[in-house]
Formats: C-alpha cells, structure tokens, sequence
C-alpha cells in the first residue's frame, strides 16, 4: 500500500470522490476481494454489487495495518432480478458456488435484492418494503459505514455506490441509519460483534 493511499490524519475531511478514490485503491490491494470481483463479473448477474462487510472491513484493515482479510466472514453479493421466484435466485446461488472454489464457494453469498421483502421480516422481525434496485437496498443498512457497494465494471473501473457518503467509513465510525428505526439489541448487536474484531471503531 502507497503511503497516499490512505487519508492524513489532522487534515481537512476528504470529499466523497476522493474516498471513493482511496476505497478503489483499497479494494486493489486485496486479492481475495479482487478475485470474488473478477469471478461474479463473469456470472454476468443483472445490477450486481459486492457490499456489507467485504467492502467496510477491508478499509478497516488497511486503516488499522491488519491483514487484508482478518475479521471477512463472508462476500455478501446483491443482485437485483424482478423475477422473484425462489427457483430462478436458486440457480444462481449454485452458479455462484460453482464458479468458486474452496474455501470462497462457501463464504460467497449471493442474493436477489428484489425478494429480500418477502423473507426479512420473517427473519428479522421488522418490515422491509420492497426495493427497486440493489443501490436502494444499501440504504436499509444498519450503520452508514455499512452501507457501501462497489461493482468491477467490464472496463475495469470499480464503480462506488455510498448513500450516506463515505466519512463514517474512513473514520471508523458507526452510528445509526437515520432513515430506518433500529432496536437497540439489533443495533447493540451489530456493532458489538464489530468492535471486538476492530477496537479502533467509535460507536455513536
């Protein structure tokens, strides 16, 4: 990692098109995060993004001078499909699979963001209205940190998308969505499991 891939502490905040800049950066210098983007490219799965823990812990991990894949459980790959039949989000959660080998086949988690409304509440004990596109459904995310997706498009240009912006990210700082109402043990929950995987984060 370049010594001007990161921000400079005590300077003046970074505007959102230079995060995205340094994040591109970041991803670059991962190779799993990489091969996962090189590999659900080929799959060719309409509005894809690669989003949640992939894309904010491995900022985190280049901010805290960790492995670049310490504390990554998973890949978590949103694509958005109107045919929402469980059947047609099946094949593609074992095309997906096949398409990698071990260990990534079973840590790459691939879902239709167009049915996430019919399971959610179910799950998770609260509504969900349905999305439009996978972009939206990163503004359901509990932190705004969280809530980040990037795409390796055909050009090679990895793609940002950061409803709330980037700062949260960068600074390491989880707060709550303010445009969805969270519990407090879901919030207290998601941010525990963080912290103690990252201490440096200050939690809001």
């Amino acid at each position: 990692m370049t010594a001007d891939a990161l921000p400079v502490p005590n300077q003046p905040p970074l505007r959102d098109a230079e995060l995205a800049e340094h994040l591109a950066i970041l991803i670059a210098g991962s190779p799993t995060v990489m091969r996962v983007l090189t590999t659900v490219r080929e799959l060719g799965l309409p509005d894809w993004r690669l989003f949640s823990g992939a894309i904010y812990q491995t900022v985190w991990n280049a901010l805290t001078d960790r492995d670049a894949d310490h504390g990554i459980k998973d890949y978590d790959i949103g694509y958005f499909d109107p045919d929402t039949g469980w059947d047609a989000e099946d094949r593609v959660i074992k095309r997906a699979a096949a398409a990698f080998d071990a260990p990534l086949s079973g840590k790459v988690e691939v879902r239709n963001q167009a049915r996430v409304h019919l399971w959610f509440e179910e799950k998770f004990g609260e509504p969900y209205p349905p999305v439009a596109c996978t972009d939206d459904a990163l503004t359901r995310f509990v932190c705004p940190a969280f809530a980040v997706g990037v795409r390796l498009e055909d050009d090679d240009v990895l793609t940002v998308s950061a409803p709330f912006g980037l700062g949260d990210l960068f600074t390491m700082r989880l707060r709550r969505n303010p445009t969805r109402i969270i519990s407090d043990a879901a919030f207290g929950r998601v941010t525990g499991s963080a912290k103690a995987r990252w201490p440096e984060l200050e939690i809001v």
